[in-house]
């Protein structure tokens, strides 16, 4: 595997019985793309998904990801974390372009950011994170038309992009063990890596 960043194609692929329907279950640094009718299913902390669908053809893809805090000084960790974030929403835009959908007609819905990785006495990570996404987006043009960020508890999110609801249930009475120690892992992952060369955005 390459020590550059990577976002990965989630390979987590089941059938909700619940909502009787194939489902993606997306964990952090993962992304899915589909122009087909499927559930879209992750749980964020920290961490934040930009849900983005065509609205017109109903494809549509969801992202989890963080920005990297590699404790190196401040003009690089800036600089290498705002490259990682722009790499994690444009290799998810880039897909959605190649399955054919058009720029003119996505949107976005946006979650997480919480404040739940411990030692943190304010919402620190999270709020990078909510800055971020909202801040790419207004910049590409891709209208935010729904948003649920920031506060103290993770998030359950489960995204139809074929007819673009998102359905959000906050984790207030969960234990959150597996989902700090999940982003925990990911945050360490990310201080490892680095980001070398530019990712084109397809348009």
């Amino acid at each position: 595997m390459s020590d550059d960043f990577e976002e990965i194609l989630a390979p987590n692929l089941y059938y909700d019985r619940y909502f009787d329907i194939d489902a993606v279950k997306i964990l952090p640094g993962e992304y899915y793309v589909s122009s087909r009718n499927l559930l879209m299913v992750t749980v964020l902390g920290s961490c934040v998904g930009a849900c983005v669908r065509d609205r017109v053809s109903g494809i549509g893809g969801i992202n989890h990801f963080m920005l990297p805090d590699d404790r190196r000084n401040e003009d690089q960790r800036v600089g290498s974390a705002m490259r990682y974030g722009d790499y994690a929403m444009e290799i998810l835009i880039n897909q959605l372009l190649k399955l054919g959908a058009r720029r003119e007609r996505l949107e976005a819905k946006v979650f997480g950011g919480g404040n739940v990785l411990p030692g943190f006495s304010h919402n620190v990570v999270g709020e990078r994170n909510a800055q971020f996404v909202t801040d790419y987006l207004g910049v590409e043009g891709i209208p935010v038309v729904s948003r649920d960020l920031l506060g103290s508890y993770p998030r359950k999110v489960y995204f139809f992009p074929a007819d673009g609801r998102v359905l959000v249930k906050k984790l207030r009475s969960l234990h959150n063990d597996t989902i700090v120690q999940r982003e925990r892992s990911y945050q360490a992952k990310l201080r490892q890596s680095r980001v070398e060369g530019d990712v084109e955005l397809f348009r």
